[in-house]
């Protein structure tokens, strides 16, 4: 299996990442691969690609812009829209690469990511299959969730504070992004024990803009593009309830796929079942 570095331009930032080809004499289907709020691609998302590409797809992964290999200001920050730009930039990308089958053009998205792949599948033709695993549903549902009533006050005040201070030239406030004791701190050990690439920090903006961001608004008009979504059980961080509901707006074809697990571990302990479902509904709809 080969694997390269690639480039590309969106909006006048350079997003970076990896294109994988498999070994078979092309034109391939290629699939791109987008990691969540805070995830980089050093952190897995290669052990999803290497069994897409055994299945006979080449594989387009890119961290987003201000994250990981990518460039862009402010780093750590995550603005949902310009991601979904982004991603809409890395279909242009793929479609341009020699050896590669533009009319077979997939899109794998994870968490946060999860989400844009339902708003870009919604949005964008050239995309021919999707799939979308523990997907963010809803911004503000979610920023309520994690900012509970008795703080909320006080966070607003503080996101207000740091816009005021954007304003006179400081530097954007950041929060941890993997907080002590909590899934996201136990996923980035898995897979980065040394905290030698993850920068564990986000902007605090980064949560207002999570905020204003729908993504099961968009999960109507994805049809007739084919949806998978694999789902985790135990989900506290973007909640199953919500995720089955957004499923349920969808129109056909479109398959849920459920996993007894919680939101990072399809990342690690339960890869294989999740990677297997993504990987059969890629073959279906794009081999």
């Amino acid at each position: 299996m080969d694997r390269r570095d690639i480039e590309f331009d969106s909006e006048g930032t350079r997003l970076s990442g990896w294109l994988w080809r498999p070994e078979s004499p092309g034109p391939h289907p290629v699939l791109i691969l987008t990691h969540g709020l805070s995830g980089i691609i050093d952190l897995g998302i290669d052990l999803y690609a290497e069994r897409f590409v055994d299945a006979g797809f080449a594989c387009l992964a890119y961290d987003h812009r201000n994250w990981g290999r990518s460039a862009g200001w402010p780093r750590c920050e995550s603005d949902p829209w310009r991601q979904v730009a982004d991603m809409r930039e890395a279909v242009s990308f793929a479609r341009t690469l020699p050896d590669i089958d533009r009319e077979r053009l997939g899109i794998w998205g994870t968490s946060y990511a999860g989400g844009h792949v339902l708003t870009v599948g919604a949005l964008d033709r050239r995309v021919r299959c999707v799939v979308s695993q523990v997907p963010l549903i809803s911004g503000r549902r979610t920023f309520d969730a994690w900012v509970p009533v008795e703080k909320r006050e006080g966070f607003l005040a503080r996101l207000a504070a740091d816009r005021d201070a954007r304003a006179q030239g400081h530097p954007p406030a950041t929060t941890a992004a993997a907080t002590p004791g909590s899934e996201t701190e136990e996923w980035v050990r898995h897979f980065d024990p040394d905290g030698r690439v993850y920068d564990n920090r986000m902007t605090v903006r980064s949560l207002e803009l999570l905020r204003t961001y729908e993504p099961i608004s968009f999960v109507g008009d994805i049809a007739p593009t084919p949806l998978l979504m694999v789902i985790a059980d135990h989900d506290t961080t973007t909640p199953t309830d919500w995720q089955v509901e957004a499923f349920e707006a969808a129109g056909d074809p479109k398959r849920l796929v459920r996993i007894d697990c919680r939101h990072y571990e399809p990342y690690s302990s339960h890869l294989p079942e999740a990677a297997a479902a993504a990987t059969d509904w890629f073959k279906t709809h794009l081999l």
